[in-house]
């Protein structure tokens, strides 16, 4: 992590191929989302660290993420964890130089990486959050999923208010796993998902499940097999949560509705794709798949789809 502390705010120092921007446009695809607020270019973020809820106030000058506290400044030990945090959230681990050697030759992804330069997977480092969300959107839209984690946020997230605006954390594990699926089904969950995210909450409740014990398995298969092995974990779900939490960029969800859409957009094609022909596709994206697709989910927003 190469980044700097002023003690009153932090310097985080990006990669060179990085698009503030286009992590923006991003961030700001839903007006629904109640994790992170937008304001005039910066994006206000609230997390928690070892118990203390520290506001995060990020902004992109002269080629350096400053992260400002408009709290109070916390402890050093906090502020780190807060510069961790950011550099996981916005991927800046990633040497993308590969992924652009490789995609510049690529007819799928020369022009979505010509044209979307920079932009960075948004990841959710959180593993319950990630669990949580991926549940969610199983076969519902994206409008409705992120009614339903709104709703979810506010009746069981914690939060601060700061010049009269609301900032909200993901609920925790141990919250979740105390309440009930008929409190969940209030907020119109299906039975099935709410017995999934309860399970889910209670696993990690009692520690038999983390992200750490899953970045400990050997490599991609064994760490996809522990995910499968959840109730409410398919394969998409695990797929998703091993490209945006456990950064697995070989991670490839071949049956993403989105990841259709956007082929058939790029390639001009008069259908979707069937999953071989994707999976044909994906063989030239061999180590930076979950990287493509999401490159590829890009694009959907320029077809306002």
């Amino acid at each position: 992590m190469n980044w700097m502390d002023h003690e009153s705010y932090i310097e985080i120092y990006p990669p060179e191929e990085f698009n503030f921007e286009e992590c923006l446009i991003f961030l700001k695809r839903s007006d629904l989302e109640v994790l992170h607020h937008i304001n005039e270019g910066a994006v206000y973020k609230l997390i928690k660290v070892n118990g203390s809820q520290i506001l995060c106030k990020i902004e992109f000058i002269n080629n350096v993420m400053k992260i400002e506290f408009p709290l109070g400044s916390p402890s050093a030990q906090l502020r780190k964890k807060a510069a961790e945090f950011i550099w996981e959230w916005y991927d800046l681990e990633q040497n993308l130089g590969a992924f652009y050697q490789m995609a510049a030759q690529d007819k799928v992804l020369k022009n979505l990486v010509r044209k979307y330069y920079g932009l960075r997977m948004m990841c959710i480092p959180d593993l319950f959050e990630a669990l949580v969300w991926a549940i969610i959107g199983q076969q519902i839209n994206l409008t409705f999923a992120y009614t339903l984690k709104k709703r979810l946020v506010e009746q069981f997230g914690e939060s601060l208010t700061f010049e009269g605006e609301t900032f909200w954390l993901f609920p925790s594990f141990e919250k979740i796993a105390l309440i009930n699926t008929d409190d969940l089904r209030k907020l119109q969950f299906t039975g099935r998902k709410a017995e999934y995210i309860i399970g889910i909450a209670a696993a990690m409740t009692n520690g038999e499940l983390t992200k750490e014990l899953l970045l400990q398995e050997k490599n991609h298969q064994q760490i996809r097999g522990s995910l499968l092995k959840i109730r409410g974990i398919g394969p998409w779900t695990a797929d998703y949560v091993m490209m945006k939490c456990l950064h697995d960029i070989s991670s490839l969800p071949v049956a993403d509705v989105g990841l259709h859409h956007a082929l058939k957009n790029v390639l001009n094609l008069e259908k979707k794709p069937a999953i071989k022909e994707i999976e044909a596709y994906a063989a030239d994206w061999e180590g930076w798949q979950a990287y493509a697709v999401f490159y590829l989910w890009r694009s959907l927003y320029d077809n306002n789809i």
